[in-house]
């Protein structure tokens, strides 16, 4: 299946293993006066969301617990992030590429503005090869997610480059309750297979897991999506003081149905699910090795993280079709060659502070991404025909974080933060006018303001700046790599854009079985320029607005049943005038997830999902704006005793002819003598079911 044979090369990492926890050691003297708990008194959690009162900093913050994650059918991996209450996740091409992400008026494209992390390691690749930020969740096997920590907007020092519109930071389990192993079957030629047990190994536990999977989806040209997961784990200690060290593999290849021409498919040229060039996929690779250590007593918490990450794409594209080469069409290639190094000691520490209790926290943040190739080649299917550029890129940046909570009264807390973002650029490009090194920084301050509980109601206002880099390519930048004749000059982007939020909201436990959250929301980003990875060049943007409002809600309608119910609503606006209009395109500004959960009704189980995501401007004038696709989602579960269960999940239930995304601009198909523009769609899959047979041992 897979057309590489590479393994990970870490051995630049082990420094860092021997030499992260000594440098978490951070804190000032710990000889002062121990306090107990500095939050509110402990909150019982109910059902599969803990929303924190008491403990986070903002309405818009909260964790899914990992009862939550056994209970929804999931059609992508990356769909785990959808129970983050407003995110929604789709795919505009093959299975195996990176989602698609939408949250808060954003499309976050393949990620930037939402900082993913898994277990300490960050998920979004800076200067990829395909799109800054990109975050591919294929090496996560979601039967291991104990637990997902969200926050959305820049309120948080933890949070740095990505984080403007959100962070999600994914928990995945030291040992599961019991080994198990599973085996699905479903249309369209999907099959996977997934086991994992964690025996006790030298005083600790080794968890060992393994996927597999294969899927053609509905598709004429057939995914031919194979994957193969793996993951080992050995951790030892209790909660006050552990170690982990963790390896993960995965690999995958892939063909890739991308979005089509909406006229090609009204003049009856081709259906809904076929390809226009069928030799479009990609082929990827991800190891990575990390290691945990924690030290936990009343007043004092050291910690350290530690990575190194080896990763591969080739990713073959045509969304032109034949706009540009009329002969060999517009197929492109995308290379990414890299190995990640990160470490993240942090310590915390309690203290008096004007006579309070207060909490103050410190961390370091450092990342090398070593970049051999990141590169742009035009292909014919899959065949080099010549390259728009091939760099070598060498990306460093260190942040160093501090934040405080003190509780001034028993109904008013601060949490206050500075973040210091250094970052190096260095550029050897295959044109030498596009070569060169470029240093920047940032300062990011942030502070929230908690009133409360009361009645089990906390009351929030928040104010912080965040930023995402740009990529290295972009920084140094001269000529426009399009231009056979290197004639064209191209304007270089600004390094680390700065965004602001501001948000005001509420949440309540006061009614019985039922949590509730609701927030008003707003961003700002700088006016920015953007490297565009599909041509190798820059792309002007626009200083931006959003507002929005979000309402979630989470009931305990019974013992056995639960009933969520998330909306949100945003504006997005371009800030300057300009002829062409102010929307966003592809700014979304409607999201509504409704669902119904039955856990333990007897020897069932099950949940109905529907998920909305409404209609979207295409172009600034808003002349041309996306449909809205609704979807509804079944499982059932019946467990037939204590070790055997299965379940059958149905997407699409109802059969819904929708988009999974659109796009509005100028494509040739080889029969037209001149561009037309159009909207680009990828549909949704038609109804599919999968059934899976679950053994604990």
């Amino acid at each position: 299946m897979f057309r590489h044979g590479q393994r990970i090369a870490c051995a630049r990492a082990t420094w860092l293993a021997g030499a992260f926890f000594a440098a978490s050691v951070m804190a000032e003297d710990a000889q002062q006066e121990q306090l107990q708990k500095l939050v509110a008194p402990e909150v019982e959690v109910l059902g599969h969301y803990d929303l924190g009162i008491g403990t986070t900093d903002s309405a818009s913050a909260g964790t899914v617990t990992s009862k939550r994650a056994d209970t929804r059918p999931i059609l992508r991996t990356g769909e785990v992030l959808e129970f983050v209450p407003g995110v929604i996740v789709t795919q505009h091409s093959g299975e195996g590429k990176a989602n698609q992400y939408f949250l808060r008026g954003f499309n976050l494209d393949h990620g930037t503005d939402f900082a993913i992390t898994v277990d300490g390691m960050p998920v979004n690749l800076r200067t990829h090869g395909h799109g800054q930020g990109y975050a591919d969740l294929s090496f996560l096997i979601p039967e291991l997610v104990s637990r997902i920590e969200y926050r959305k907007g820049p309120y948080r020092a933890v949070d740095g480059d990505f984080a403007s519109a959100g962070a999600a930071d994914i928990a995945l389990v030291d040992a599961p309750d019991s080994s198990f192993g599973s085996l699905s079957a479903g249309r369209f030629g999907f099959h996977r297979g997934v086991a994992a047990a964690a025996p006790e190994v030298a005083d600790g536990r080794l968890l060992y897991a393994f996927e597999y999977l294969h899927n053609d989806g509905p598709w004429t040209n057939p995914n031919d999506y194979g994957k193969v997961n793996a993951l080992l784990r050995y951790s030892r200690g209790s909660q006050a003081r552990g170690l982990r060290i963790t390896g993960m593999a995965y690999g995958a290849d892939w063909n890739s149905t991308d979005q089509i021409a909406s006229r090609a498919v009204e003049q009856g040229l081709i259906g809904r699910f076929d390809a226009l060039d069928p030799t479009d996929g990609g082929e990827s690779y991800r190891y990575s090795l990390s290691t945990s250590l924690f030290d936990r007593s009343d007043a004092l918490e050291l910690a350290a993280d530690a990575y190194a990450i080896r990763y591969k794409l080739n990713l073959w594209s045509n969304f032109t079709y034949f706009l540009d080469d009329p002969v060999n069409g517009d197929q492109f290639e995308q290379a990414d060659d890299r190995t990640v190094l990160g470490l993240h000691p942090r310590a915390a520490f309690v203290h008096g502070l004007l006579g309070r209790r207060s909490a103050t926290t410190l961390g370091l943040q450092v990342r090398h991404d070593d970049i051999g190739t990141v590169a742009l080649y035009k292909t014919r299917a899959r065949q080099r025909l010549s390259t728009v550029r091939e760099d070598s890129v060498s990306e460093s940046s260190a942040a160093l974080y501090a934040e405080n909570l003190t509780q001034w009264t028993d109904w008013f807390r601060t949490v206050t933060g500075m973040r210091a973002d250094f970052y190096r650029f260095d550029v050897d490009s295959s044109i030498s006018a596009n070569s060169g090194s470029l240093k920047d920084r940032i300062f990011s301050p942030k502070v929230s303001l908690v009133l409360g509980p009361w009645a089990g109601t906390e009351y929030f206002a928040n104010f912080g700046y965040g930023f995402h880099s740009n990529d290295a390519r972009g920084t140094v930048i001269r000529l426009d790599p399009n231009d056979p004749t290197l004639a064209t000059p191209a304007d270089p982007v600004t390094p680390l854009v700065k965004a602001r939020g501001e948000e005001v909201g509420v949440k309540t436990e006061i009614f019985g079985g039922l949590q509730s959250t609701f927030a008003l929301w707003q961003l700002t980003l700088d006016s920015e320029l953007l490297f565009i990875g599909d041509a190798g060049t820059t792309e002007a943007s626009r200083p931006s607005r959003r507002r929005g409002v979000e309402w979630s809600n989470h009931w305990i309608a019974r013992p056995w049943l639960l009933l969520d119910l998330d909306v949100s609503a945003s504006r997005a606006r371009f800030t300057d005038d300009d002829p062409a209009g102010n929307r966003i395109p592809g700014s979304i500004e409607k999201v509504v997830s409704a669902g119904a959960t039955v856990t333990d009704l007897g020897r069932w189980s099950g949940s109905v999902i529907l998920r909305y995501f409404g209609p979207r401007p295409l172009i600034e004038d808003d002349s041309v704006r996306s449909s809205s696709t609704t979807l509804v989602n079944f499982r059932a579960g019946y467990r037939f005793d204590r070790r055997w269960n299965m379940v059958l999940d149905v997407f699409n239930l109802f059969d819904r002819e929708a988009a999974d995304i659109e796009y509005f601009y100028e494509s040739r198909l080889l029969t037209e003598p001149a561009p037309v523009s159009d909207i680009h769609f990828h549909p949704v899959e038609p109804r599919s079911f999968r059934l899976t047979l679950m053994g604990r041992f």
